[in-house]
């Protein structure tokens, strides 16, 4: 894999991140990758090794080399393994913003990836591109597509709830007022899980705020190597939410995390660089804040055995684990088991499992199989991507087990609903 280039390194990755990695190799159980290939160069230290001779120009950016790199999740297991504290996600998104700019993929490819850069971070373009998929579903012959375009299966049914108003009072006194992130491919998808949220947190004393001028929070775009494109989505997040809220609430993983890095994401641009540093201090994951609030705890249910996963994004990217556990152990009758595995990423990682779906297969029936050993009735993710890779697995392997959010849980036994409606 030599090579002569040498890319310039102002839009690379700074040289002091990559000489943090020690070479321990204490990642490597922790990455997906590794676990199923065995191989150095699809491991986090492999990885690590090529982005620094890229950097020192002693290789060049070959379909090898970008093969490597491709492979990776970008799931930060490592981030949590890693002793030395190497901030892997920052030098990965390098890395493909590098690749993005000086590698010319093949037609297909490069053509996959501007497609799904151009419907799913924009809402209006979803739903259009769902419509005969919605007529289709309605019509019975849904079935019928999904065996013609096995992908196809992977789509949510409609959940029919209608967009959320801008304002949603508190239930009683008001003890804080916090803003929304409802999402791109989330408010198209899990529009349900978006009014649930609202709900568990007015009954919990919170005012909520639903800026109709959000867009994607750009993590789609970044994690694809567009970096413009993701920095300027960052920029009309921050627009898009007052200044004066309590906090800023995201109900999925990827988009909190990405969230919580727009401080360092656009700390050289002089005009976002202060307002960037103060939104991400106020950026929680919904579980999180309603653990910290102290959320009141539901009437008993019919039990329930629940397994946990923890999307990559919720216990690697913004170290949060224990409270949506916490939040599922407040419903009472809901049984939680602990998953084998259960920080392993499931092969979703945003649009992974649609760029490389032969290594999302794996990982997805490995997710399975230790679901089965649970002998769970229903899985909890905190992550629309998860939540959907899970269920098309689970649904592949002919088993009932839904996939929901802790959120929708906790807010049907608010409501004296059954957990599984």
């Amino acid at each position: 894999m030599s090579g002569t280039a040498r890319p310039p390194a102002q839009i690379f990755i700074a040289a002091e991140r990559l000489l943090d990695c020690v070479h321990c190799g204490l990642c490597q159980q922790a990455c997906p990758t590794y676990l199923e290939l065995g191989t150095e160069m699809d491991s986090p230290r492999g990885r690590i090794y090529l982005m620094r001779a890229l950097s020192d120009g002693t290789l060049a950016l070959t379909p090898e080399v970008v093969r490597h790199l491709d492979l990776c999740l970008g799931c930060r297991a490592c981030e949590t393994a890693c002793p030395s504290g190497v901030h892997y996600g920052r030098m990965i998104e390098g890395a493909r913003a590098l690749v993005a700019e000086q590698y010319r993929r093949r037609g297909r490819e490069r053509w996959q990836r501007r497609w799904l850069e151009w419907v799913f971070p924009y809402p209006r373009r979803l739903r259009a591109l769902m419509a005969p998929v919605r007529l289709a579903q309605r019509l019975g012959v849904w079935p019928l597509v999904t065996k013609l375009l096995p992908v196809a299966a992977m789509i949510p049914p409609a959940d029919g709830a209608a967009p959320l108003p801008q304002l949603v009072p508190a239930e009683g006194r008001e003890r804080r007022r916090v803003g929304l992130l409802a999402g791109c491919v989330a408010r198209v998808w899990f529009a349900q899980t978006n009014e649930a949220s609202a709900r568990v947190l007015t009954r919990n004393g919170c005012s909520v705020v639903v800026p109709r001028a959000q867009t994607c929070c750009g993590a789609l775009s970044l994690h694809n190597g567009s970096r413009d494109a993701g920095l300027e989505f960052a920029r009309r997040t921050i627009d898009a939410f007052p200044a004066d809220l309590d906090a800023i609430i995201a109900n999925a993983a990827g988009c909190g995390a990405l969230l919580r890095e727009y401080g360092e994401l656009l700390a050289d641009d002089p005009a976002y660089a202060e307002r960037a540093r103060e939104f991400s201090a106020k950026v929680r994951d919904i579980s999180e804040w309603l653990v910290a609030l102290g959320a009141d705890a539901p009437p008993a249910v019919t039990p329930l055995r629940v397994a946990y996963h923890d999307a990559c994004h919720l216990a690697h990217g913004q170290q949060v684990c224990e409270q949506p556990r916490a939040l599922l152990r407040l419903i009472p009758g809901v049984d939680l088991v602990e998953l084998p595995e259960a920080d392993l990423c499931c092969g979703s990682a945003g649009s992974y499992n649609l760029l490389e779906p032969a290594m999302a297969a794996r990982l997805q029936a490995r997710k399975v199989r230790n679901i089965e050993s649970t002998h769970a009735q229903c899985v909890a993710a905190a992550n629309p991507g998860c939540m959907i890779q899970i269920q098309a697995g689970l649904r592949r392997r002919k088993l009932n087990i839904p996939v929901v959010h802790p959120v929708d849980l906790l807010d049907r036994a608010y409501r004296g609903l059954p957990l599984l409606g």
